[in-house]
């Protein structure tokens, strides 16, 4: 038995501005900083053996914030491109020391003509039906930009050849990621439709637990504001 807890990013400076980040680096809002360590709190009870994140900032900030207030470090490992695998670490793992891996498969939809817009201000020129589609549907992608099947067809891939594998092996795994790449990740994970998948919200900063157990991937419904469940290994 293994967990899987998958976590957006907290606020960022510009989801505070209401605008479309996309692939732009932005750090966290001081809103954001506060959610990641109130879900370190949150998940104090999971010893993590493993991380995963994308490559921007946001989310590596949220993980790096999680894992320090739980006093781990995260030690980031890089992809060998020649050798097309994972570069190891020079040293021994020490205890507190966890790998974390960084992959554009898990980075936020590419957001195209509307990256750094405002939202309300795309509403206006493009009209809110139309930013909906954009914004919301499984495969209508705004001019230059993804849709969340784009996005799909990169996150679950990879989750199934480097993530799936190590929850297999009994391996506790936190990914720290986005809005879209991990709602592609919970449509395939929680078997949601084309048609039901624009209405699903994702918190920033809010964990999503999920156990892996009888070669099944669970979502558990744990309620962290009541009493603490018993320690999860």
């Amino acid at each position: 038995m293994s967990y899987l807890v998958l976590v957006r990013h907290g606020e960022s400076r510009w989801n505070l501005d209401n605008r479309f980040t996309g692939w732009v680096d932005v750090a966290l809002s001081e809103k954001g900083i506060k959610e990641a360590i109130k879900c370190s709190k949150e998940l104090e009870n999971i010893s993590f053996d493993l991380a995963y994140t994308s490559k921007l900032e946001r989310a590596q900030e949220t993980l790096l914030i999680i894992l320090v207030k739980q006093n781990k470090t995260g030690i980031f490992l890089h992809e060998n491109k020649k050798e097309k695998k994972w570069s190891l670490h020079p040293i021994e793992f020490m205890k507190n020391e966890i790998p974390i891996y960084s992959s554009i498969a898990l980075n936020e939809r590419y957001y195209g003509c509307l990256q750094g817009m405002n939202k309300e201000t795309a509403r206006q020129k493009f009209g809110e039906k139309k930013v909906f589609e954009w914004r919301r549907s499984y495969d209508i992608a705004p001019p230059k930009g993804e849709c969340l099947k784009d996005v799909y067809n990169r996150t679950v891939p990879y989750y199934k050849k480097e993530i799936l594998p190590k929850l297999k092996d009994g391996k506790n795994i936190i990914v720290s990621a986005h809005g879209n790449s991990l709602r592609a990740l919970i449509k395939f994970l929680d078997d949601i439709t084309d048609e039901q998948i624009p209405f699903l919200e994702l918190s920033t900063g809010k964990p999503i637990v999920y156990k892996y157990t009888n070669r099944k991937v669970i979502k558990q419904n744990i309620k962290f504001n009541l009493k603490r469940p018993t320690k999860w290994k």
